[in-house]
């Protein structure tokens, strides 16, 4: 193993004068080639272009010398510092950092980013890094070679956003062009680079909120509503039809609440709510920190959905429209909930194989359909009937009711037969079962 091994951290400015000692008296440099280029490397150290870490570790750990490793701005933020710690490579390292790119690109914003999501899309994961941008209204990205900022901003295609893109931030050739996303494609920018990505609904913070207090979390946060299955008069219009009675009112909290740990929606994912009626059950997904897009026939609906999204300060993208036709041009999902269309719907929507699908059956007929559609795409299928029952006082109840009547379920149901709540004898504190329902889910899951 190396006698020392050095990380300096490099933002462009003058070295540190504990980094160019070490530097000086450096027999092994690894870092990229503008950096080896541009630094005072000594004549007869080993240079290593950086492009593998994992071999240059390799590499590292069998060399006898002082060996440095030179990274861009903080090199223990989404840098080599962690892949260089791994046990196997038995390195013990001394990091000496400068200011992030990140920090450095804010800073040329002129703007604050405690609030901000800070996502990296090597690695592949350039679809992910796009959906937290979806999702979120700023957003830094470290880019890399083949998703920069012309792909991600391919990806975020229809999705209003402004790019501050920050080339060569520290270099005697560092720009900073701001853009909109629908012009960003047009450009050829240089690595390397980080992109900020503003724009879309933000929760809004309360007056006299100088700063926050949670890295990565809105200020203000966590805000007025804590719990999530909210009731469905917590968003506008949840119990309206749509025109023609095609719009889908919102589903009862306790199916709610089934129907997001089924998705289990995560930041970088993004979700389809294909029916999503009012948008109650998007907009909750959507605060679990999902990318989501809401797919509904009704316009007046759609206006709803809207109304939900900015209420709740999150961003839910919204598609007027209706049938398989119009989930051609969707982004692909890693889950989907459909709320309506029957297995229509789920049949067009497990075409696009999200890894998770969650549907609603009207009848037992058609759930039977559904499951046979699960199951014949190759997921594990299986589902529930859920039946609730709420308590209500005597004091807000129909005499009807008081009196031991029972009551029939609302029509929302759609399966044979009518739920119906008796009033139990000797029910304490003057309470009553109220009036029931019943819903069926269906769900699927690939790889079980």
């Amino acid at each position: 193993m190396a006698d020392r091994i050095t990380v300096i951290g490099w933002d462009g400015t003058p070295l540190t004068e504990a980094a160019g000692a070490a530097l000086a008296a450096a027999t092994l440099v690894a870092g990229a080639p503008y950096q080896l280029k541009a630094l005072p490397v000594p004549a007869g150290a080993e240079r290593i272009a950086l492009g593998s870490v994992q071999l240059a570790a390799r590499r590292i750990a069998e060399h006898r010398g002082a060996a440095v490793v030179v990274a861009e701005g903080d090199p223990g933020f989404f840098g080599v510092v962690r892949t260089l710690r791994r046990p196997e490579y038995g390195l013990e390292l001394e990091v000496l950092p400068a200011v992030s790119s990140v920090a450095a690109a804010f800073a040329r914003a002129g703007m604050p980013w405690e609030d901000a999501q800070v996502v990296s899309a090597h690695g592949g994961r350039l679809r992910r890094a796009a959906n937290i941008c979806r999702a979120h209204p700023k957003v830094a990205v470290l880019t890399a070679a083949g998703a920069g900022p012309s792909e991600l901003a391919l990806m975020l295609r229809g999705v209003h956003r402004t790019f501050v893109v920050c080339e060569g931030l520290g270099t005697p050739d560092e720009d900073v062009t701001v853009l909109t996303s629908d012009r960003v494609a047009d450009h050829l920018w240089r690595d390397p680079n980080v992109v900020l990505v503003i724009g879309g609904n933000g929760p809004q913070a309360a007056a006299g909120e100088a700063a926050g207090w949670l890295a990565g979390r809105p200020v203000g946060f966590p805000g007025a509503e804590r719990g999530w299955a909210l009731p469905a008069d917590a968003y506008a219009g949840a119990g309206r039809a749509g025109e023609g009675g095609s719009g889908s009112d919102a589903l009862p909290a306790h199916v709610r609440a089934l129907v997001l740990a089924r998705l289990g929606a995560a930041p970088g994912d993004l979700v389809w709510a294909v029916g999503a009626g009012s948008g109650a059950l998007a907009v909750e997904v959507a605060r679990f920190g999902a990318a989501v897009v809401a797919l509904e026939a009704d316009s007046s609906a759609c206006a709803r959905i809207a109304v939900n999204a900015r209420r709740f300060g999150v961003e839910v993208e919204i598609v007027h429209g209706a049938g398989p036709q119009a989930l051609g041009g969707l982004p692909e999902p890693d889950a989907a909930v459909v709320e309506s269309g029957g297995a229509e719907a789920v049949r067009a929507v497990l075409a696009r194989r999200p890894e998770r699908i969650v549907a609603v059956a009207r009848t037992f007929a058609e759930a039977e359909e559904i499951r046979e559609a699960i199951a014949g795409a190759g997921y594990r299928a299986e589902g529930a009937l859920l039946q609730s029952t709420p308590l209500q006082s005597t004091a807000t109840r129909p005499a009807a009711a008081r009196s031991g009547s029972f009551v029939p379920a609302p029509p929302r149901s759609g399966l044979p037969g009518p739920v119906l709540a008796k009033e139990q004898a000797g029910a304490a504190a003057g309470l009553v079962l109220g009036a029931g329902t019943q819903t069926v889910l269906l769900w699927g899951e690939q790889g079980a």
